[in-house]
């Protein structure tokens, strides 16, 4: 599997918010707080459980409210991926 990119977790976050774009240029959506983007704890869950699926990687439940950025988000998914490889 490739790198998980902006790009998908994009797709990630249109479907989790009723199809809507994060605001912003990509850097500052990579820097913004999911809360400032709109997205609850329940919408992370969301979010994860289809990273999770799609990609087949374990995002742990009890640490997504550590992953409080995209760009850390994209990070683990991608730290995933590698061990996995």
């Amino acid at each position: 599997m490739n790198d998980f990119t902006l790009d998908h977790l994009k797709r990630f976050m249109r479907e989790c918010s009723g199809g809507e774009d994060p605001a912003g240029t990509d850097a500052d959506v990579l820097s913004e707080n999911f809360t400032e983007l709109g997205f609850d704890s329940l919408a992370l869950l969301q979010m994860a459980s289809l990273i999770e699926r799609e990609f087949g990687v374990a995002l742990p439940d009890e640490g997504l409210h550590k992953l409080d950025t995209p760009q850390k988000l994209i990070d683990l998914v991608n730290e995933q991926l590698g061990a996995h490889a």
